[in-house]
């Protein structure tokens, strides 16, 4: 399907969009499934959950990979959605992303489904507090920890890095209880209150456009398979196959920033 045919076949309809880490890819953080992305098995919820190790590991690496990840920036795919939003085609934008770059170019109505990076709650009592506090506390805790480390950035924030044996992991300062980034982990359910949150959204829509997602998880196909039975007209954006192909419309195979900046000049936005 050609950027102009999607064009077509959502013009005048309201969206609800849907998008995934091939968004991010032009703002310089990789993705998981994409066609050059390298194998990677991040952290587990149960991972983290085992012991005092795995989370040296995962915060060590997610300390340094998030100093990176703070200094993405919005690309043209991001602020096109935000431009058709202000002026009327999307009522909602259900991002399966953490970095937060929707926002930052200036969506509004945008429910992230897997959390944000930059915010931490604490397992124990539930306090949630924002990333850059924990960052200046880790920060003061492990002075100059693999600063000059050559290290690759992950969707989610972590890096790869060898040795993180060195690190000191800090408490929540209300309880003392165990600190993690209020993210949906692999094996970790998105909260059903989120869910709801997208069907209640989709209520106002009228047609569905997923950029960016192979749709390999059911956290974001859900949505995929609600629309094809709402009978949406569904297109998705995306270098290679997704599993919500069978039920959509068409696939533009092209890369998310080019795409959706012609779908918005296209509708006059």
């Amino acid at each position: 399907m050609s950027a102009d045919a999607a064009a077509q076949a959502l013009a005048g309809r309201r969206l609800i969009v849907l998008t995934g880490a091939g968004l991010s890819t032009d703002s310089g953080i990789p993705d998981y499934r994409g066609p050059d992305s390298p194998p990677r098995s991040p952290m587990t919820y149960d991972e983290f959950l085992s012991g005092p190790v795995a989370r040296q590991r995962y915060w060590a690496r997610s300390h340094i990979g998030w100093q990176r990840l703070g200094s993405a920036r919005p690309n043209d795919g991001h602020r096109a959605l935000a431009a058709l939003e202000s002026t009327g085609p999307v009522r909602a934008l259900v991002t399966q992303n953490v970095d937060g770059l929707h926002r930052a170019a200036g969506s509004r109505a945008v429910i992230d489904l897997h959390g944000r990076i930059d915010q931490v709650i604490c397992l124990q009592c539930g306090d949630v507090t924002g990333r850059l506090e924990l960052h200046h506390r880790l920060d003061e805790a492990n002075p100059d920890f693999a600063a000059h480390a050559d290290v690759r950035t992950a969707p989610d924030g972590d890096v790869e890095l060898d040795d993180t044996s060195g690190f000191r992991l800090v408490p929540c300062l209300r309880c003392g209880g165990i600190l993690k980034p209020d993210v949906v982990f692999f094996g970790e359910n998105v909260p059903r209150a989120r869910v709801d949150q997208v069907y209640s959204a989709m209520a106002g829509g009228e047609a569905l456009l997923v950029a960016g997602s192979s749709l390999t998880v059911m956290s974001g196909l859900r949505f995929v398979r609600h629309a094809a039975k709402l009978g949406w007209p569904i297109v998705i954006v995306n270098r290679g196959i997704t599993r919500g192909d069978p039920l959509a419309l068409g696939r533009v195979d092209a890369g998310c920033t080019e795409t959706l900046t012609a779908l918005a000049r296209r509708w006059g936005h």
